[in-house]
């Protein structure tokens, strides 16, 4: 599947960030098994634990329009190497797929990775007997 309009959407989202505390601003952009995309930027916090990801963000877009697929993301930073997403968004984007393309970009530079790769052992609620 093409998912390239993914990583220009992402990096139109990075344009929005808010992040005058680390000045490193990101954006991402998902794409549902509905074919809808979503998008997202990094919405920083003087107190730091209150700051929320690009692709936590694209994710709660997702959520509050009603979709739960996940198939693809892309997350586009000017880092070098590309920045992956940290493990808390591993695992909120595990919450919504078993598995998924995850591409990272920059202006120069993009790679693809799959979410079980980053993400192996992802934590899963299991009930208690």
């Amino acid at each position: 599947m093409d998912y390239s309009g993914l990583v220009e959407l992402a990096a139109k989202a990075r344009e929005h960030a808010y992040a005058p505390y680390s000045k490193f601003r990101v954006g991402a952009a998902l794409m549902v098994d509905s074919g809808n995309v979503y998008s997202g930027c990094n919405v920083e916090n003087a107190t730091y634990g209150a700051t929320i990801c690009a692709e936590r963000a694209a994710v709660c877009a997702m959520v509050a329009s009603g979709e739960r697929k996940l198939v693809a993301i892309a997350v586009f930073s000017v880092a070098i190497p590309p920045a992956t997403p940290c493990g808390i968004c591993r695992q909120v984007l595990a919450e919504f797929a078993e598995d998924a393309v995850v591409i990272v970009a920059t202006p120069s530079v993009q790679t693809e990775f799959s979410l079980a790769k980053l993400l192996p052992e992802r934590f899963a609620f299991k009930d208690v007997p």
